[in-house]
């Protein structure tokens, strides 16, 4: 693994083309990573690959210039993947969204649930926090990041050929702890074993699961399967990234073979 700092940025990148740094890229190169002139960066954009880039002036170490030189990778596409989950407390979010990144997800959507117990979401911090994941795990592009959505509206605006898996521990048994055994979801590695690679999205509840209410209009959907991740209650964050792996393992891009750089392209 190459030890040149990695940045994403919004610039076209081309050769020659020129790259401004804003403040916060400014201060990791010039004071954390402590770069000179001439040293080399690696940046990307999510559209024209990963280009080197060299540092051609520092202005008081909070703000510089880079130009583009060559190009290292051409843009690759990621599963069509995306997920649904319900806001968490601040640093459970945080984690959803930092590992949401590092397993190769293209959208990252916010759900308002009846259950939801935190509804203010920052999709700014969240954008922060999956730049930064996109730009240490070597993707070539960063997850978009939504603005949170009641859940039944979220479903709706999805493509009708995206397969929907949803997370659902509960039995239909309401009288039974967790709903009991009447019902239950399928293994969700069993599910994904009966389909293809295509569109697909990953939908994670809140603490305490979907809503009766909820759940009864979930399973009536098309293209809306239920799904088990084993015998025990998983918290919300746990489960997010245990379905994400299972998919990535068995629909995803990790069947493909990587190209030596230890990237998720």
């Amino acid at each position: 693994m190459t030890t040149r700092p990695r940045l994403f940025v919004p610039t076209d990148l081309v050769p020659g083309g020129p790259v401004a740094l804003d403040e916060a890229q400014s201060k990791y190169l010039f004071r954390v990573m402590r770069l000179e002139v001439g040293n080399e960066v690696r940046v990307f954009n999510g559209r024209h690959g990963e280009w080197l880039a060299r540092v051609t002036e520092i202005l008081g170490k909070s703000a510089g210039i880079l130009k583009v030189e060559e190009q290292l990778r051409g843009q690759h596409k990621l599963t069509d993947l995306q997920l649904l989950f319900a806001p968490l407390k601040k640093t459970r979010t945080d984690f959803v969204v930092e590992k949401a990144t590092e397993l190769g997800v293209e959208v990252i959507q916010p759900v308002i649930t009846e259950f939801t117990q935190s509804e203010r979401v920052r999709t700014d911090r969240m954008e922060r926090l999956a730049m930064e994941a996109a730009e240490q795990t070597e993707r070539l592009n960063m997850p978009r990041v939504c603005d949170a959505k009641p859940l039944m509206l979220a479903l709706s605006e999805l493509p009708d050929d995206r397969r929907v898996y949803y997370c659902d521990e509960r039995g239909d048994d309401e009288a039974a702890e967790w709903g009991g055994e009447d019902n239950r979801a399928r293994p969700m590695a069993d599910v994904l074993n009966e389909h293809h690679v295509g569109s697909a999205a990953i939908l994670i509840g809140p603490e305490g699961g979907f809503s009766p209410k909820e759940r009864e209009v979930l399973r009536k959907l098309d293209g809306v399967y239920p799904v088990s991740l084993g015998p025990r209650i998983l918290r919300a964050e746990t489960a997010a990234v245990a379905a994400l792996t299972l998919y990535q393992a068995i629909c995803g891009d990790w069947r493909a073979a990587g190209d030596g750089t230890g990237t998720d392209e």
